[in-house]
């Protein structure tokens, strides 16, 4: 478990420093295009107006976007304030890390805390599987909670106005 957890790990920070290095440089219309037909991109316009679509194709001068409604959009480059992304969500990863880090806080604290479920101990070490394992469990359960409920993905500048 801990090889994968470190594996995703190292994942999402070679894949962060992969974007990173792909826009440098927000201002350079040129970024738009890295970007894959069919992309979900936001267009901001210098009159404050949103628009979200999927990317058709840009040029020098212009971006096409395909709208909701499956109708082409051009919008003028000199128009266009910032073209944004939709991150990758991570989810499944956030849940799997939560539930790791839960398990692993419950488990401390059952072994801990032996007398949780068995009484006082009288004798040496009272600390069995089940003390281990119930408070693992929920702590497991817990932590897959909380990482499901993390907000992932948001949205990242691919161009930017001067």
């Amino acid at each position: 478990m801990r090889k994968l957890i470190s594996t995703v790990l190292s994942a999402a920070c070679i894949s962060s420093l992969a974007l990173a290095a792909a826009v440098t440089n927000p201002a350079d219309w040129d970024n738009l295009r890295q970007l894959a037909g069919g992309t979900d991109v936001k267009i901001v316009l210098n009159d404050a107006s949103a628009y979200r679509g999927q990317f058709q194709t840009v040029t020098g001068e212009a971006i096409v976007v395909r709208m909701t409604a499956g109708r082409e959009k051009t919008f003028q480059r000199e128009s266009v304030l910032r073209v944004s992304t939709q991150g990758k969500r991570h989810r499944g990863r956030n849940v799997l890390i939560g539930l790791a880090i839960g398990l692993g806080a419950g488990m401390i604290v059952g072994a801990a805390s032996p007398e949780l479920g068995q009484g006082t101990c009288q004798h040496g070490s009272c600390v069995n599987a089940a003390s281990v394992a119930l408070p693992g469990f929920a702590g497991a359960v817990i932590g897959a909670g909380i990482g499901a409920a993390i907000p992932t993905g948001g949205w990242h500048d691919v161009y930017r106005a001067r």
